[in-house]
């Protein structure tokens, strides 16, 4: 994982990271993927892309959960 970056975000920078998600065409193709994969339909290639996949979901929700909790305590005066 990169290494954690100390920022001096704002509280409206927090929020939009707290509601980031998948763009769409990423979105799309995960759901293509997963449906494949259910299927046994995948190559290694494909195999390789969803797991690539899976992992930017894992940062993103990582970065997500920081932005949350930061605002949680920015709301508690931390």
């Amino acid at each position: 994982m990169a290494r954690d970056v100390n920022l001096l975000i704002s509280s409206e920078g927090l929020q939009a990271l707290a509601e980031m998600s998948l763009t769409i065409k990423d979105q799309s193709r995960l759901d293509q993927l997963l449906a494949q994969n259910a299927e046994g339909e995948l190559s290694a290639e494909c195999l390789a892309e969803l797991d690539s996949l899976l992992r930017k979901i894992d940062e993103l929700n990582l970065v997500k959960a920081s932005a949350a909790l930061r605002l949680g305590g920015e709301s508690k005066g931390g």
